[in-house]
C-alpha cells in the first residue's frame, strides 16, 4: 500500500471476554480474507493461535492482521482483555492510530476497561465504541451508554476525546448497526463497522519524504528465517539494506535489512518495500529488541522507547532439588532455565529475571502471567521449582512502598457476608457496593497486591464458584504489618514410597487429600490439607499386613474419597513461605522447603 491515506490502524481493546477476538473473527470472514473453502471459515476465535489461549479463553499475546475494505488496507491488533497481560496493550498501542473499544450490553464498562482506554487516551488514539452482545436478555443499552459516559469524562486528556461515535453490535453473528435495532434478529453485517474504521479513524500521520524510522514493537521467529522485527514505518520507507539499530541506551549498531513482510490475513507476504504508515515485518536484524529504533544508516534518529507498567509480583524459579529431581524433564540444569527465560524475555515486556542463588527471581504483573509462563516452561520439557509469590517494593523518599489494585467482585446476594469477612481478614477497603440489573451484588475494593494471593480459590469455594474477580493496579502505599496466615495446616508425608488405600484411608479422616493410591511420594512432600491450624506427618505408604487367616483377596476392597487434583493456579495459591512447588512436564508436587523434619522445627525457631 504506497498510499499512507488508504491505511488504517487499529486496536481492539476491551474487558476480558467483551468480544474483542470474536469481532476480529467476523471482520476476517466479511473482508473475504480467506476463501470459502478455507477451515478459517469456520473457526471461532481464529486470532487466538496460543494452546494456553484456546484452553483458557483468553488472549495472551498482542496479535496483528491486516484486511482489505475496497482500496483500504485495515491493519489490526488484538489485544489481551485480562489486566496480567497489559504489557502486551501498552506496547502495541504505539503502531495504532484509533481504538475500536468492545463493551458487553449487559455488563457495561468493566477495571480492564477503564485501563485499556486509559492507555489509549494518554497516546492520543481516537476512540470508537461499539457495545456489543446487544441480543442478550439482561441488555441495558441506555445505562451502558452512560457508563461509557461518566468514564470518558474521567479518562479523557482533552475535550476532543469526549467526542466519539457509537455502534451496536452482536459479534458471534457478524451484524453491527449505527442505531439499536428494532429487531436484533433481521438481515445485516459488519459494513457499519468497516464504515466506521474508514470514516472515524485518521489515517497514519506520515513524512514520507524523511529517513526511515520503526520502532521495535513485537518479535516473532521462525525456523527458516530466523527473527522477525515487527513495528510501523513512522518515517520513510523500510528497504532491503544496510540500517542502523538503536539500542535502548543509544548504540548504534550497523545491520542489515535482508527481507521484508506485509500482513494479509494471518499469514505475511514478501514485500519490495514497507511504506509509511503501514505495519511489517523485517528479517535479518537478529540484534533487534522490543523497544529499539531501526533507522536510516546515515541519518539515524531513535524514537521513544516503549515503556510498561513496573511489575508487582516475583516468584522464585529455580533448578528442582526433590528426591524425584531429573526424572521426568528434558531441562533441568540452571543454565538451561536461564536460557530459557532470556528468550522470554526478548519478547515480554513486563517480565523482570534477576539471578538468586542457584536460580532466578522472576517479576510480572500478576499470578496469572507468571502462571502462564510456568506452564509453557513445563510444557516444552522444562523441570524447575518455584517458591511463594511475594509482592515486589518500590523506595520513594526513603519510604518502602508496595502496590495496591482495585478489586471488583460480583457475586450472588448470599455470598456477600462471606466475600466481606474473607476481605476483611487482608485489611481490604470498601469503596462501594451496588446491585446490579441481573440481581447480584458488585463491590468495589482497595487492597494490597499481597492480599490477593490465594484469595481466588478461597472466594471460589466460598461462593460455590461463582464469584466474578477483576483487578487493575491503582498505585503504590506505604508497605503495612504482615498479613495473618489464613490457610490450615498440610499434611506431609513421613516417609518415600508409593501411597497405598489402606494408609490413605486413614489420612483422609485428618483433612483433603491431594494425591490419590499409587501415588510416588517423598519425605517432606505435601499431600493433602490439615482439618487443624498446624502441619502434621503421616504415613502414606504404610500397608496392611496380611496373616495366614486372612488373604489378600478376601480383605475388604477400600473405598477412598476422590482426592483433590490441583490445577498449577491452585497450587500457587497453596504454597506458603516455607513451601515450594516442584513442577515436571508430567507432575505438580507441593513439598516443604526443608524436607527433614528437624530441620524445619531449627528454622521454625530461627
Amino acid at each position: 500500500m504506497n498510499d499512507a491515506s488508504h491505511i488504517r490502524n487499529i486496536a481492539i481493546i476491551a474487558h476480558v471476554d467483551h468480544g474483542k477476538t470474536t469481532l476480529v473473527d467476523g471482520l476476517l470472514k466479511q473482508s473475504k480474507t480467506f476463501r470459502d473453502n478455507q477451515s478459517e471459515m469456520t473457526q471461532d476465535l481464529i486470532m487466538d493461535s496460543g494452546d494456553q489461549e484456546h484452553e483458557r479463553g483468553i488472549t495472551i499475546t498482542a496479535k496483528q492482521t491486516s484486511i482489505y475494505h475496497g482500496d483500504y488496507k485495515i491493519n489490526i491488533i488484538d489485544t489481551p482483555g485480562h489486566a496480567d497481560f497489559s504489557g502486551e496493550v501498552e506496547r502495541t498501542l504505539n503502531m495504532a492510530d484509533g481504538v475500536l473499544l468492545i463493551v458487553d450490553a449487559q455488563e457495561g464498562p468493566m477495571p480492564q476497561t477503564k485501563f485499556v482506554l486509559s492507555k489509549a487516551l494518554e497516546v492520543g488514539l481516537k476512540p470508537v465504541v461499539i457495545i456489543n452482545k446487544i441480543d442478550k436478555p439482561a441488555r441495558r443499552i441506555a445505562e451502558v451508554e452512560d457508563e461509557l459516559g461518566d468514564l470518558f469524562l474521567e479518562l479523557a486528556t482533552d475535550d476532543s476525546q469526549l467526542h466519539y461515535p457509537v455502534y451496536y453490535a452482536i459479534g458471534r453473528e457478524g451484524k453491527a448497526w449505527t442505531h439499536v435495532p428494532d429487531n436484533p434478529g433481521e438481515h445485516t453485517d459488519l459494513t457499519p463497522i468497516f464504515d466506521a474504521i474508514i470514516n472515524d479513524i485518521p489515517a497514519p500521520t506520515v513524512d514520507s519524504e524523511g529517513t526511515l524510522q520503526l520502532l521495535v514493537t513485537s518479535l516473532q521467529y521462525d525456523s527458516f528465517l530466523g527473527k522477525y522485527a515487527i513495528g510501523r514505518v513512522t518515517r520513510g520507507q523500510a528497504k532491503r539494506g544496510p540500517v542502523a539499530l538503536i539500542k535502548r541506551d543509544g548504540t548504534i549498531v550497523s545491520s542489515k535489512i535482508e527481507k521484508i513482510f506485509g500482513y494479509r490475513g494471518l499469514s505475511r507476504e514478501e514485500i519490495e518495500s514497507g511504506n509509511t504508515g503501514d505495519i511489517v515485518a523485517l528479517v535479518g536484524i537478529a540484534d533487534a529488541h522490543i523497544g529499539e529504533t531501526i533507522a536510516d544508516k546515515e541519518n539515524p534518529e531513535a524514537l521513544p522507547t516503549i515503556e510498561v507498567e513496573a511489575p508487582t509480583l516475583s516468584m522464585y524459579l529455580g533448578p528442582n532439588t526433590s528426591p524425584l529431581k531429573g526424572k521426568e524433564g528434558d531441562f533441568t540444569t540452571s543454565r538451561q532455565i536461564g536460557d530459557r527465560l532470556k528468550k522470554e524475555l526478548e519478547t515480554n515486556v513486563s517480565l523482570r529475571v534477576e539471578e538468586n542463588g542457584i536460580g532466578f527471581t522472576v517479576s510480572g504483573r500478576g499470578e496469572l502471567h507468571l502462571s502462564v509462563l510456568i506452564e509453557a516452561m513445563r510444557r516444552e520439557g522444562y523441570e524447575f521449582e518455584v517458591g511463594r509469590p511475594q509482592v515486589v517494593t518500590v523506595t520513594e523518599d526513603g519510604v518502602v512502598k508496595e502496590p495496591v489494585e482495585e478489586l471488583y467482585i460480583e457475586v450472588a446476594p448470599e455470598f456477600v457476608g462471606a466475600v466481606s469477612q474473607e476481605l476483611g481478614s487482608r485489611r481490604a477497603e470498601m469503596r462501594g457496593q451496588e446491585q446490579t440489573g441481573s440481581g447480584t451484588a458488585r463491590m468495589d475494593y482497595l487492597l494490597p497486591t499481597r492480599a490477593l494471593i490465594g484469595l481466588r480459590n478461597l472466594l471460589l469455594t466460598a461462593t460455590k464458584g461463582t464469584v466474578i474477580m477483576n483487578s487493575l493496579p491503582h498505585g503504590y502505599q506505604p508497605l503495612g504489618p504482615k498479613l495473618t496466615q489464613t490457610r490450615n495446616g498440610a499434611l506431609i508425608a513421613f516417609e518415600a514410597g508409593t501411597t497405598t488405600p489402606y494408609a490413605l484411608q486413614t489420612a483422609e479422616a485428618r483433612g483433603e487429600l491431594f494425591v490419590g493410591a499409587g501415588t510416588t511420594v517423598y519425605g517432606g512432600m505435601i499431600i493433602g490439607l490439615n482439618r487443624r491450624g498446624e502441619d502434621m506427618e503421616i504415613n502414606v505408604c504404610k500397608a496392611k499386613h496380611l496373616t495366614n487367616m486372612r488373604s489378600s483377596s478376601s480383605d475388604g476392597v477400600v473405598q477412598l474419597t476422590p482426592f483433590t487434583d490441583l490445577s498449577l493456579e491452585q497450587c500457587i495459591d497453596f504454597i506458603e513461605d516455607d513451601e515450594l512447588l516442584e513442577v515436571t512436564p508430567k507432575s505438580l508436587r507441593l513439598r516443604k522447603r526443608y524436607l527433614d523434619p528437624n530441620e524445619r522445627k531449627r528454622h521454625q525457631k530461627s
